[in-house]
Order: C-alpha cells, then structure tokens, then sequence
C-alpha cells in the first residue's frame, strides 16, 4: 500500500504552529535591532567609541565601567 500524503501548505504549517504555542501561553512579538553587520553600524559605532575615549572623562567612564564589570571569582 502506498502512502501518498500530500505536504501542508507552509501557510497552514506555521499557523498551526503558532496555534501550538499559544496554547502554552507564548504570545509572537516582533522588535528590530540594529543590523551590526553593516558597514553604517561599524562606522558609527567605532566613530561613537573615539569620541568616549577622547572625552575628558575617559579614564573616569573606564573606571567606572571596570568597577561594574568586575564579578570577582566566576
């Protein structure tokens, strides 16, 4: 005997997926984030830092930032 069982139509899959985890209680949110991999995010982001450590609080900031990221013995 053969089987011939047709593929679900990706539209029905992903609804009765989402069906699925609604009833766990998920809910789908959407957010957008920044692309890193663009070439405007780099040039932004290293243009962002040279102005943090060219700022007359650099060693103060750094300082900072040392003192909330050390966790001790992790």
């Amino acid at each position: 005997m053969t089987s011939t069982s047709v593929a679900k139509p990706s539209k029905l899959r992903v609804s009765v997926h989402r069906a699925r985890l609604r009833a766990q209680g998920l809910r789908p949110i959407q957010i957008w984030v920044p692309d890193v991999r663009t070439p405007a995010f780099k040039a932004q982001a290293h243009a962002q830092s040279l102005a943090v450590a060219a700022s007359l609080q650099a060693h103060q900031d750094q300082d900072f930032i040392d003192a909330i990221s050390d966790w001790g013995d992790e």
